[in-house]
């Protein structure tokens, strides 16, 4: 692991610079706050804002199975479109292919939701059910039998909840095993029904944690791409990942997103408005 101390005006500031050095997001490091600083008195007494930042190892995932992603494709393939809600481009997760996840069973997955036959209309509970004891399957194949899951309802919206020792493992890097569990359990929930579900697949905080580095590497990317007058092209993201980002720079004026590229190597670009 690499530490590095640095300061800013804030401890806001420092993290960003100290995240720009290492070429990090914040769910990467571990933060160690040194001193909030003190802003002063019409500029006299004013003392910076210092952080340690330490790059945290990557987690140990191991590569990927083709059948996965071909299990995905053909799957969101063949869903009947009558399920599919209208949605805009940037909402719909899909894990960039540069991302290392754990190897899902193909066993698990021959057994293709959208190829059966619709049969009675599930109640909520049904689909709960079902899709838990899917999700807990898929898991547990991969090694992980420590597995608790909590669902909350919300209208069309299912949160699912899940806790493990191995909370790494089942994220993946930059969150790309989760959402492809993520893709699984909402082929499951949808399977037969007349109604579309929206699901939702987090490990503890890692959602809102990826959210808030999101935020801060959109306004570190904005300043640059003002500071140098040229534009930034970001790594490519799941498209609910660029939807954050817009997000988070739909209101400045001296720059403009745009998104360039096809999924899963789809990616968002920064110019600046001159």
């Amino acid at each position: 692991m690499s530490e590095i101390r640095q300061t800013g005006k804030s401890v806001d500031d420092a993290i960003a610079s100290a995240l720009e050095k290492l070429n990090a997001v914040r769910e990467q490091v571990d933060v160690r706050v040194i001193t909030r600083g003190k802003k002063g008195f019409l500029g006299f007494g004013a003392v910076p804002a210092e952080v340690a930042v330490t790059r945290l190892p990557e987690p140990d995932v191991q590569e990927p199975a083709e059948e996965l992603n071909e299990e995905l494709n053909e799957g969101l393939k063949k869903e009947p479109a009558a399920e599919t809600p209208e949605m805009p481009e940037e909402t719909a997760p899909a894990p960039a292919d540069d991302e290392t996840q754990p190897d899902i069973p193909a066993a698990v997955l021959q057994d293709d939701p959208a190829e059966e036959p619709a049969g009675p209309e599930r109640s909520d509970e049904e689909i709960e059910a079902e899709t838990t004891a899917y999700l807990q399957e898929v898991v547990q194949d991969m090694g992980v039998d420590d597995l608790s899951i909590t669902c909350n309802l919300d209208g069309k919206v299912m949160d699912f909840q899940l806790d493990s020792e191995k909370a790494a493992f089942l994220i993946g890097k930059r969150g790309a095993t989760l959402n492809a569990l993520q893709q699984l359990a909402q082929l499951i929930a949808n399977k037969g029904t007349g109604t579309y579900k929206v699901v939702r697949l987090d490990v503890g905080d890692y959602r809102k944690r990826r959210e808030e580095s999101l935020e801060l590497l959109a306004d570190r990317m904005a300043d640059k791409a003002v500071r140098s007058g040229r534009k930034v092209e970001l790594e490519p993201m799941p498209s609910n990942e660029r939807k954050v980002l817009h997000n988070a720079l739909a209101d400045r004026l001296d720059i403009e997103t745009y998104s360039e590229g096809k999924d899963p190597r789809r990616y968002l670009v920064i110019e600046p408005i001159k």
